[in-house]
């Protein structure tokens, strides 16, 4: 990891900091594949798909919010998702359109930023390996290295959304942000950058 490249994770970490590392990474390359778009942008679509970098960006905020609160502790979603129905599963990607290009930058960055510090506290209380709420219909629970590995998916998943979205929106494509990229829009914080 270097000031260029702070979403590097590390070399030979624990497992715990190479999970978190590549969430991180993930999340960060996301995030610089939605970055600084305006409303148009943020809406545009790739032929008969339905998917938006709008879309994804609140999608990928309520899974880090659901997976950090009940998935995690069996908690209810915080205010931030009153508004949404029980009965859409598409809602966060549908409901993106209308809203301003800065409520769905705040929401991603406010969610990632909550989901940081609620995933940290529980590492620091027992590991990945420590059970969460999340289960089998059993009993059994999951454990937290699992919902690490669910949303490393989540994020891989999306990010190659991303990636063919954004393209489409301006051209920018790469796999990583360049050296010393910084969110031009929202309060994103990228982890050990100064």
């Amino acid at each position: 990891m270097t000031d260029d490249f702070p979403w590097e994770p590390p070399l030979a970490g624990t497992e715990a900091e190479q999970l978190v590392g590549a969430l991180d990474r993930l999340r960060t390359t996301f995030r610089f594949k939605a970055d600084g778009l305006e409303a148009a942008g943020l809406r545009a679509r790739l032929g008969m798909s339905t998917l938006t970098l709008g879309g994804l960006l609140k999608h990928l905020a309520l899974i880090e919010d659901y997976y950090s609160t009940t998935k995690l502790h069996g908690e209810p979603l915080g205010p931030e998702w009153a508004a949404m129905p029980r009965d859409d599963d598409d809602w966060e990607f549908t409901s993106a359109a209308a809203d301003p290009p800065a409520a769905l930058y705040d929401l991603y960055d406010g969610a990632v930023e909550r989901s940081r510090a609620r995933l940290s506290s529980a590492i620091a209380d027992g590991g990945v390996g420590r059970p969460i709420h999340a289960g089998s219909a059993d009993g059994h629970h999951a454990t937290l290295r699992r919902l690490l590995c669910d949303l490393l998916e989540e994020y891989g998943r999306h990010t190659g959304h991303a990636d063919l979205l954004r393209e489409a929106v301006d051209g920018r494509t790469g796999e990583d942000p360049p050296a010393g990229w910084r969110p031009a829009s929202g309060s994103y914080r990228i982890p050990g950058a100064s």
